[in-house]
């Protein structure tokens, strides 16, 4: 019979359950001779038996009670055939559930033996139900479902807790995926909802979207954004991906899913398939996309594509799954909508009316996040529909300039797009609906700069006086706040630790990473960027509950004091009532000292050492990372605490004035040279 006792845990999994970073977990071995011996692994990187380490935990009074979503994600990740093959047994065992619940409680008061013979046969039962045949989720054998019982029925006891099936699927699923970003290409969940949005009002007449279709569907990201589908069809040329995106999907809701796996310009797994819209975010700059041996293919209605045009042929297969009159959305890279290999398709394009628009969307939008990706809108032409005469454009990079993938306006971009699409509004700047006798020149350029009006880069001659005005006012207010340095003798004074005081209930420490907010509440995210900054809250969680892929966020309160641990830099704030309610984003660390025990400006004064820093720094291959525990400070009564607070307080509203008199310098040279370029500003 399988034993939870088999599952096995890294040093990274040992600091998650624990709370505490890295550096703890190393020192734990090293100074603790009972510490668990590893059993598995790598030298390098060992891994440890699980329950060992939890009793070990408990002993120390380090761990009081491994949360369940945490137990179900150790048991995940030690499957024997891996995690993804951990998450489509789990995936099987949560459809059963959300099927057939009675099925479900009286198969799990079988022994585990027994119950991992029998859950196969009903797991094809389900699956077939559900997916039909052929599909991409196997059955998998009894072998391999027997190993996992005690991981499925940890899941389904975290199903539970979260609020259902899905919601458990998704947790695990996201905490995967985060796990291995360098391993999947995703499309963010607003993206994903603007492309599902576009679908919608590019349809006849409002017509809802019954079937949509993703030939290139990874995750399932884009068809999950689908509002009330009748049936979705999904293909991926990996197994796994094709197999989790089907699960994820028939958990999510009750259209018909089809989900293939295979290559699908090679082997289109639909040929006859005609859908209410297709969504895509296809995999770019391929050459080995089927050049060669796809030349005499039906689907090149509108030119043969070159070698480099792979987002093409991804196009025109989009076209050819649609019935007349059906949408088309594809995230592009810009390089497609000027490349001359790809400008005979493209005009044949803009000729037949099936290319609608093309929007230009901020750099940080989806990956690669330093691009700024474009999406184009496509609907297949009718045979007896006359071809619209312009082409809308849409450039929303300039809405977020120097935004970055955490601090992108979804809303905002969101509203202006469809906005621009339906003609509600919008600045020439923004869009414009072009006539294509205008685009069909010898380039057949369709990137949206080209056409919008550019506007004065750095501001009207009265918005650069506005500026001029408080740079100067922020100038004096600098020199007014500038410190004396008072020289003082030099007295020994007893130190402590910030692991000491977590100790003796003095402060909390909590540890930033992703969450997810609540249904309808649009909380912000405190980043790494916002604290070295000095910027108020640019992040922004996903809507939904806890269970759906990440945990709960930690949200920060007035008089918290956050501090980076990656980069080795001496940098901590103090959270205001401005920023209060946000959540602490990656990579931070946050104290929360007791108002009766600590002031937080001397806690954070002293936090911000550069001996100090330097001390409780460790240093890995490629960053450096602070153990916030290790850092000290001096024992001091709290009035003395708070006497130094308040000359730390001090330095800090300096150094938030210097900040800005920095950036309103910045912004009026660059607004004088932009100005005196483009003639809206007279020189002196």
């Amino acid at each position: 019979m399988p034993e939870e006792s088999t599952a096995e845990v890294t040093a990274a999994g040992i600091a998650r359950l624990a709370g505490v970073g890295r550096a703890a977990v190393s020192n734990w071995r090293r100074r603790h001779a009972d510490f668990p011996k590893p059993v598995g692994g790598t030298e390098t990187s060992p891994s440890f038996s699980l329950a060992d380490v939890e009793q070990w935990l408990r002993d120390q009074g380090k761990l009081a009670e491994v949360p369940l979503r945490e137990r179900v994600w150790q048991q995940l990740a030690a499957h024997p055939s891996g995690t993804v093959a951990g998450l489509v047994h789990t995936g099987c065992a949560l459809l059963l559930l959300r099927a057939r619940p009675g099925a479900w409680t009286e198969l799990a008061a079988l022994p585990d033996d027994r119950l991992g013979e029998l859950l196969p046969g009903v797991f094809e039962e389900v699956l077939t139900a559900r997916f039909g045949l052929p599909r991409s989720v196997h059955t998998p054998t009894p072998a391999e479902t027997l190993p996992a019982v005690p991981l499925l029925r940890a899941a389904v006891e975290l199903a539970a807790e979260l609020g259902g099936p899905r919601q458990a699927f998704e947790f695990l699923l996201g905490r995967h995926l985060d796990a291995n970003p360098r391993q999947y290409t995703l499309t963010p969940p607003p993206l994903a909802e603007l492309m599902a949005a576009l679908a919608v009002a590019a349809a006849p007449e409002g017509r809802p979207l019954a079937t949509v279709l993703d030939p290139a569907s990874g995750t399932g990201g884009l068809l999950r954004a689908v509002p009330h589908p009748t049936a979705l069809y999904a293909q991926d040329a990996d197994p796994d991906l094709a197999a989790l995106s089907a699960l994820r999907l028939a958990l999510h809701g009750d259209a018909d899913i089809r989900a293939a796996t295979g290559d699908t310009l090679r082997a289109d797994a639909f040929p006859s398939l005609h859908v209410d819209a297709v969504l895509c975010h296809p995999p770019f700059n391929e050459r080995t996309w089927g050049h060669d041996e796809l030349a005499y293919d039906p689907r090149w209605e509108y030119g043969f594509p070159a070698r480099t045009e792979s987002e093409l042929a991804w196009v025109q297969h989009a076209l050819a799954r649609l019935r007349d009159g059906g949408a088309a959305v594809l995230l592009m890279p810009p390089a497609v909508a000027s490349r001359r290999s790809g400008r005979r398709i493209r005009a044949d394009l803009l000729r037949r009316g099936a290319l609608r628009a093309v929007v230009a969307l901020p750099a940080g939008a989806a990956p690669p996040y330093g691009i700024p990706l474009h999406l184009w809108v496509l609907v297949r032409p009718g045979a007896d529909q006359r071809p619209p005469a312009e082409t809308l454009f849409v450039d929303t990079a300039g809405l977020v300039p120097d935004a970055g993938r955490d601090r992108l306006p979804w809303t905002t971009l969101r509203n202006t797009v469809l906005d621009a699409w339906t003609g509600r509004g919008g600045e020439e700047s923004v869009a414009r609906a072009v006539p294509v006798i205008e685009l069909l020149d010898d380039e057949v350029d369709l990137a949206p700069a080209r056409y919008l009006a550019a506007p004065a880069a750095g501001g009207t001659a009265p918005e650069l006086a506005a500026i001029r005005d408080r740079l100067d006012e922020t100038l004096r207010r600098t020199q007014g706040l500038t410190p004396t340095p008072v020289p003082a003798r030099p007295a020994p004074r007893p130190l402590t630790t910030v692991g000491e005081l977590a100790r003796t209930g003095a402060l909390r420490l909590r540890t930033g990473g992703s969450g997810t907010a609540p249904a309808g509440a649009g909380v912000p995210v405190l980043t790494e960027h916002d604290v070295l900054s000095g910027g108020a809250p640019s992040g922004t969680l996903p809507a939904g509950g806890p269970g759906e892929g990440r945990e709960e966020p930690v949200l920060v309160i007035e008089g918290d004091v956050v501090v980076p641990v990656l980069g080795g830099g001496s940098v901590a704030r103090v959270v205001d009532a401005a920023t209060a309610g946000a959540a602490l984003g990656r990579n931070l660390q946050l104290l929360r000292p007791e108002p009766a025990a600590l002031d937080p400006w001397f806690l954070a004064g002293f936090l911000r050492g550069t001996a100090n820093n330097r001390q409780a720094s460790s240093f890995a291959s490629t960053a450096t990372r602070l153990d916030v525990r290790r850092l000290q400070l001096p024992r001091l009564p709290l009035a003395d605490q708070r006497r130094h607070g308040a000359h730390f307080q001090s330095l800090a509203e300096f150094e938030e004035a210097l900040r800005l008199a920095a950036r309103l310098g910045e912004q009026l040279v660059q607004g004088l040279y932009d100005g005196l370029a483009d003639g809206s500003v007279e020189p002196a």
